[in-house]
């Protein structure tokens, strides 16, 4: 899932903070040093005599409760090593992630700045992709996916915190679009009117989920939120999914809008603001896959609802992220960081041109799901 960006930091004194807020934690530091290309957070690795680390601040200004977010995900992550640990064949210390405590036992540090900080064990000899280049890629994301909501399912204590409310709620992101075409901030409607059309005619899509949860037919589950493939953890050697990471978001929601992401992510080789729209589009091979590899775990704890939805999803989802593109574009872009004026306008057309191969392919998604 595309997130809210902010701009990642490496100055020196943010390098010495992280340093020494690295010695706070239960573990012998020799070296920090910046890592990984996000730009949410503040990521440093972390090299030990115990071995690699890996260290973040959290960004507040996405997650205003951090401690939320960090509460949900030591519940998380003990959950599933401890059913990873009792699972035969299952690795827990490269299929889960793992968190180092601080040296006061709690499992995050705050800084004299507030600042929350947390560490988690280095996973080596694993990569992530950033594309989605073979069906194969797309059948073990899918089957990492689907094993984290199992592991999840009977998740005790009651449901997680909700760390951005209502992130993928349909048609509240409708009506936010609806309130900046009224407002129109940065003149800019005239320019995005066809989109605008394109996204206001598809109500129904919009309501399509959120109804079917509200009238309890689609059941609230633990998942992720923000399945892209580069949340994947891949074993370099074996090319095996191992684990999720980046587990801020994962809080209650539907398994839709996990499957629905990875369609949107994992079924089209161009880049998400490609301009040449003669690219972009949805690829059914990849789509099998996807299938094939999520519901080989996940078909014994889905309801009916949930798989007769599956093909739906992918094009819903597409069309949330648009219309998230084209709310930010007519507001004069304040949320995505944009490297030029017309970004988040190419992002949306991007978007909306895979919602179209979506709507044209439709019989035959949900007959791959059938035979599936």
């Amino acid at each position: 899932m595309v997130t809210p960006e902010s701009q990642h930091s490496s100055t020196p004194s943010l390098q010495r903070s992280a340093c020494f807020v690295a010695g706070c934690f239960a573990i012998p530091v020799l070296a920090a040093t910046p890592y990984g290309t996000g730009h949410i957070h503040d990521t440093f690795r972390v090299r030990s005599s115990s071995g690699d680390f890996i260290l973040q601040r959290i960004n507040t200004r996405i997650f205003k409760d951090p401690r939320a977010v960090m509460e949900n995900i030591v519940r998380v992550t003990e959950h599933l090593r401890g059913k990873l640990a009792v699972t035969p064949g299952a690795d827990p210390s490269r299929e889960a992630l793992r968190l180092i405590p601080a040296k006061d036992g709690t499992p995050w540090f705050v800084d004299n700045d507030g600042s929350f900080w947390r560490m988690f064990a280095f996973i080596g000899g694993a990569v992530t992709h950033e594309v989605c280049a073979a069906p194969e890629h797309a059948f073990e994301a899918a089957r990492v996916v689907a094993r984290f909501q199992k592991l999840l399912s009977d998740l005790p204590g009651g449901p997680l915190h909700e760390t951005i409310p209502f992130f993928h709620h349909a048609p509240r992101r409708l009506l936010a679009l609806e309130e900046a075409v009224s407002k129109d901030a940065a003149g800019r409607c005239a320019a995005a009117k066809a989109e605008i059309e394109f996204a206001l005619s598809r109500r129904e899509l919009a309501h399509s989920v959120a109804r079917r949860i509200e009238a309890g037919q689609i059941p609230v589950r633990v998942t992720h939120n923000d399945t892209k493939l580069n949340n994947v953890l891949f074993d370099e050697a074996s090319g095996r999914g191992l684990c999720l990471v980046d587990l801020d978001t994962c809080m209650p929601g539907s398994v839709l809008y996990d499957f629905g992401d990875m369609v949107r992510t994992m079924t089209c080789p161009a880049a998400e603001d490609e301009t040449d729209l003669s690219r972009v589009g949805m690829e059914l091979r990849f789509f099998e896959a996807l299938v094939r590899g999520y519901l080989g775990e996940a078909r014994e704890f889905l309801c009916a609802n949930e798989i007769g939805n599956l093909a739906l999803s992918g094009r819903l989802m597409t069309f949330v992220v648009g219309v998230r593109f084209l709310t930010d574009y007519l507001s004069g872009d304040t949320y995505f960081k944009v490297h030029h004026p017309g970004h988040n306008l190419d992002r949306a057309r991007n978007q909306f041109k895979r919602v179209r191969s979506m709507e044209k392919q439709e019989g035959e998604m949900e007959a791959i799901v059938a035979e599936t």
